[in-house]
Parts: C-alpha cells; structure tokens; sequence
C-alpha cells in the first residue's frame, strides 16, 4: 500500500459558497473545482456538503475527474473557510503538500486486506495541521476480497476523519460498503459538451469529434489527446487490424508490438504536463526560499502512478476501436445476403476484444495479452 500526501493542483474562477465559519455569504473560488468539466451535479453536491459532512463518500465514475473532484472537497474540507482557495490550507491541499490529506494507492492488482486493515490505524491519526483529516482510497471498485476489512474502516472512523473512496462501479461484494457512505456519480461527459469544450479551445469540429470519440466521455483525456499529434495514426492502426492479420506469427508480434509502440508515444503529452507542474512547483518552493518542493517524492509517484494508469486508459481506448471495427464488420454480415458464420465470427471478436479489456483490470503482461488476442482474432479474419 502506499500512502502519499495530496494530489496535484486544481485551478477555478467559479464562485461556491462559503464555509459555515467564512463569515460571508459567497466568497470567489480561485482553485478548487475548474477541472472537473462537464459534472455540474457532482459538483454542486459537493460544496453543499462541505459546510456539514458527513464520514464517508463515494464518489463513483471513471477517468481523471474523481481523483480531481476529491482534491477539491479535501480543500473545502479542510479549509478553516470552507474552501476559500487562497489560504495556506487550501493552497497546500491543491498543489499536493498538506499533511492532512492522505492518498492511499494499491500497490497490486486489487486493494488487499491487509490494506484495508492499514486503513484502520491511518484513520485513527490525528490531524497534523488541520481540524481533521482526509482519507482518499482509489480503485475501491478492485477491493472485492477486501470488502468486510474496508466496511469496518468505514463503519467506525473517529469524528475528525473522513473517507473519500474512488470507483469505477460497485460489485455485489462493495453494496454494504456503497451503503455505508454518502454516494456522488460523476457519469461520463456528454460527447456533445465534450465537442464544444474543444472547439471552444480552438480545436476544429472534425478533429474535435474525432477527439470525443476516443475521450469515452473524460474531458482530461480529450485534453491532452488534443495536443497529441499521434492521435490520429494511431486511431488508424487499431482500426487496420482486422485487415492485417493473416493468420500469421510475424503479423501478430508485429501488430502487437506496433500498437504497444504507439501507446507509448500516446505519454509524451502527459509526460510533458507533469514536467511542467514540477518546473512550477520548483520555481514556487525556491520562491519562497525552500531547498525542494515538500513532499516531491510523494508528487512524483503520484504521476508515475497517473502514466502507467493512462498507459492502460490508451491500451484500453485501442481495443474499443478494434471492438468497433468488428461490431461495423458484424453489422454486414447480418445483411440478408451475408453468410450466417460470418456475423458468428465477429460477434466472438468482439467478445474476445471485451475480455482483453476487462483483463487490464488485472496488469497483464501487455504484450502476450496482445499477442494471445491478434492470434484468436486472426482465426476469425476481418
């Protein structure tokens, strides 16, 4: 398990009321909720519930935008104010070095018992700086076999502790967990909102759309897939799969080894935005005349950790345009003149290209995972 202090750092403008010992009736944000684009409901959830939390929430949907919307309410939260954005509470929370805010990532595939059980001591600290304490659990979705451990931790925290858990969904192991807690969805963007936020930003409504098909409705990646200049050759590989294979050795290693390749450079604009929040968090440590930025270690592998996960979010993009590239072929094949085991093969493509994804849940090796799907999918054609 590992436990880290805080996230990155969130940017606003919008107002939001203040908190209950603010003195005033709504004060501007400058930093807490900005990023989290397209969840309206969501947000506005959480700064009511900053000014009378409760002990646990969970905030449930995929992509960037939990993570971000919790580093946020862990600013409001912790905020003598209320979330004022500008105190040293606030500021310290959104760049990823208050102590009061605790990150604890899994380690493995899942969140174990043992970490869950971790969660029991971390929860009964006292706040260091603070009136209380933020406990944030990712992945809380891959913590089935931990679900009883994780339902004490959460049942019996003391008052100045609050939970926030992340996830994706809730298995039937998690419902008595998800019952426990106050719960706040965060659903996919709308591809609409996502087009316009582009365009907004300069982008051309081709590319834009282009851009929001492979978002899967998360503005962050539609974000940075806009400053990747190989977005679409890659979207072109994934979709020259079906035509490619050939049933042969040498094709399947060097498709697989291509599509691995392009993920890869998929980093380069991520890679490069934590360069630069580095840069500025250095440039704002040496501003105040500190040796390093506090907690640097504990930033840097909170973006490590943010690559390999959009390493996996890429691989799993890739496979939903193969996915689709069967489900169009599929589409064919049930014409009235199509032969009826055509429309069988590709309708067990694409159960196979499901199965790849929901594997990456699990840290595949990612090559022979490739390797073992191109040769199915090559028994098939395209």
């Amino acid at each position: 398990m590992n436990v880290e202090r805080s996230a990155g750092p969130v940017a606003s403008d919008a107002p939001t009321p203040a908190g209950p010992d603010s003195g005033a009736a709504d004060v501007p944000v400058p930093a807490l909720f900005s990023e989290v684009v397209g969840q309206p409901g969501a947000v506005a959830v959480l700064r009511a519930a900053s000014r009378a939390p409760v002990h646990a929430y969970l905030f449930r949907g995929s992509g960037p935008s939990t993570r971000l919307a919790a580093q946020g309410f862990a600013a409001a939260l912790l905020c003598p104010n209320g979330g004022c954005g500008r105190c040293e509470h606030c500021r310290r929370t959104l760049v990823g070095t208050h102590p009061d805010l605790v990150t604890v990532e899994r380690t493995g595939a899942s969140l174990s018992v043992d970490d869950a059980r971790r969660l029991v001591g971390l929860s009964q600290r006292r706040p260091l700086e603070a009136h209380r304490q933020v406990l944030v659990v990712p992945d809380v979705h891959l913590a089935t076999r931990a679900a009883p451990a994780l339902l004490k931790t959460v049942e019996e925290p003391p008052p100045s502790t609050i939970f926030l858990l992340l996830a994706e969904d809730i298995p039937p192991e998690l419902v008595t967990v998800a019952s426990r807690c106050a719960e706040v969805l965060f659903p996919p963007v709308p591809t609409a909102v996502v087009v316009d936020w582009l365009t907004a930003r300069g982008a051309d409504p081709g590319t834009a759309a282009a851009i929001a098909e492979g978002a899967a409705g998360d503005i962050h990646r539609a974000a940075l897939l806009a400053e990747d200049e190989t977005y679409a050759d890659r979207l072109e590989l994934w979709r020259s799969i079906p035509t490619r294979l050939d049933g042969s050795g040498a094709t399947v290693g060097e498709l697989s080894s291509a599509a691995l390749a392009a993920t890869e450079s998929a980093l380069e604009p991520l890679r490069r935005r934590h360069a630069d929040q580095l840069s500025d968090l250095d440039a704002e440590a040496k501003s105040l005349g500190e040796a390093s930025v506090p907690g640097r270690k504990d930033i840097v592998d909170r973006q490590h950790r943010e690559e390999r996960r959009w390493r996996t979010d890429e691989i799993r993009a890739g496979l939903a345009v193969l996915a689709r590239a069967y489900r169009a072929r599929l589409a064919g094949a049930l014409e009235p003149q199509a032969r009826p085991s055509s429309a069988q093969g590709f309708a067990r493509a694409v159960d196979l290209i499901d199965d790849a994804a929901a594997s990456l849940d699990h840290n595949p090796n990612e090559t022979l995972m490739l390797e073992a799907l191109f040769v199915r999918l090559g028994r098939i054609g395209g």
